[in-house]
């Protein structure tokens, strides 16, 4: 019977010890009964999804654990943001992954997030600003896709386009909204710096008198009058999963810019009911997919993406990140008992993509927990009997970086 891959990964799910809670992770006040068994039963060790001190995007940590070398084919989120959210990239084309926010009369970025519960509106606002024109650039063409939350593709086609620029974001509330200039002195990156520019500012100019804004304003709420084009990319050209690892794969993503990652490398997307990528999401529904499409005869990989618990280390709520990741547990469990009568066909990952703190709210560079199992093994390699950023360093992986999850993955499918 042929050897099949499930990986689950946890966006943010690493973090750092919580004063207030008893100097503990969130994984560690977490009751999470499944991840333990698999941790206890299989391989384990510290993941640096990018390299050590790297405090990466979901990107490029993606990109690296898949086996694509980020330092050498990262060309920015935008197309894999306006990929996942139903956007066709072609060779020439650059992409932005954008936020709605609201700006103040001096320019001033207040909130980066205008509104996290963006749903209703979103979808109008994009459909609105879609194809809308610049003045000095009639010769390009853009399009504005809704993603999810307070997020939105957007892709620039037209001669002479260039992802070798700076964003207009600042990267952190209550500051300018910053002016776009190129990386590279070069007339194509000055072009799409000057269209860049113009493009922040006739985005400004359309949301400040729509209806949306005009009654947000009526009703104490902040206008989202501003988009901030955000890592600026172009599509790019790498072998497939199938041809790399040799694996037919399908991934469960609601989240575009991993969805985008996904189509990049011949995954097949596959659409869950229900499954909307955020504190909302049904993680009933993701499970039960996992397990219809692994044991179809069409996959032997299939990747899960799982979103909530990133949100709740943005937001600063222990407390719900605790609450996501015994969620998650519970949907994992869901899978293990449904693939049961196969034990030793199905390998298993659980890992993260970066740390998510609660502590600091962003991004950070510590390394995350990486277990492999096989469902219901009792066979040990280790002493480790908890799925926690403690314990788990104590596995006899020892701490690797990305670029080594693909052929210990392979290693363990042949070997263990």
């Amino acid at each position: 019977m042929k050897s099949k891959l499930l990986m689950f990964l946890i966006d943010g799910l690493g973090d750092v010890s919580v004063p207030e809670r008893g100097s503990k992770t969130p994984l560690q006040l977490a009751n999470t009964p499944w991840l333990d068994q698999l941790a206890e039963n299989g391989l384990n060790g510290l993941l640096d999804p990018v390299e050590p001190g790297s405090a990466c995007g979901s990107d490029t940590a993606h990109m690296s654990i898949l086996g694509y070398n980020p330092r050498k084919n990262y060309k920015g989120r935008g197309a894999f943001e306006c990929m996942g959210a139903g956007l066709d990239m072609n060779p020439g084309d650059i992409a932005f992954k954008c936020n709605f926010a609201y700006v103040d009369e001096k320019d001033i970025v207040k909130y980066r997030r205008a509104d996290r519960h963006f749903e209703g509106i979103g979808p109008i606002l994009c459909h609105y600003l879609d194809g809308i024109k610049l003045p000095s650039f009639p010769n390009h063409e853009i399009s504005v896709k809704y993603a999810i939350e307070h997020r939105c593709g957007i892709r620039v086609r037209g001669p002479n386009l260039t992802d070798t620029i700076t964003g207009t974001d600042p990267l952190k509330d209550n500051l300018p909204l910053i002016h776009c200039t190129p990386t590279v002195d070069d007339e194509a990156s000055r072009l799409t710096s000057k269209l860049t520019n113009e493009l922040s500012t006739v985005l400004m100019k359309a949301l400040k008198d729509h209806p949306i804004n005009k009654e947000r304003i009526r009703n104490g709420k902040n206008p989202a009058n501003c988009v901030l084009l955000r890592g600026c990319g172009s599509c790019i050209d790498v072998p497939s999963i199938k041809r790399l690892h040799g694996f037919e794969s399908f991934l469960i993503a609601p989240t575009c810019i991993i969805a985008g990652i996904g189509k990049t490398v011949g995954m097949d997307l596959i659409h869950v009911e229900g499954a909307t990528g955020d504190y909302s999401t049904n993680f009933n529904a993701k499970a039960q997919a996992c397990i219809q499409h692994i044991e179809s005869n069409r996959y032997d990989f299939g990747f899960c993406h799982l979103k909530a618990v990133d949100d709740a280390g943005h937001d600063q709520d222990v407390d719900k990140k605790v609450y996501y990741i015994e969620k998650i547990d519970a949907m994992i469990g869901n899978v293990i008992k449904g693939l049961r009568g196969h034990e030793d066909k199905y390998t298993i990952v659980v890992t993260g993509d970066h740390t998510t703190p609660v502590s600091y709210g962003d991004h950070s560079c510590e390394p995350v927990p990486f277990t492999i199992s096989r469902i219901n093994s009792t066979r040990k390699s280790d002493q480790v009997k908890a799925f926690d950023e403690i314990s788990i360093s104590q596995g006899v992986l020892g701490r690797f970086c990305g670029d080594q999850v693909m052929p210990i993955v392979n290693a363990f499918m042949k070997y263990a």
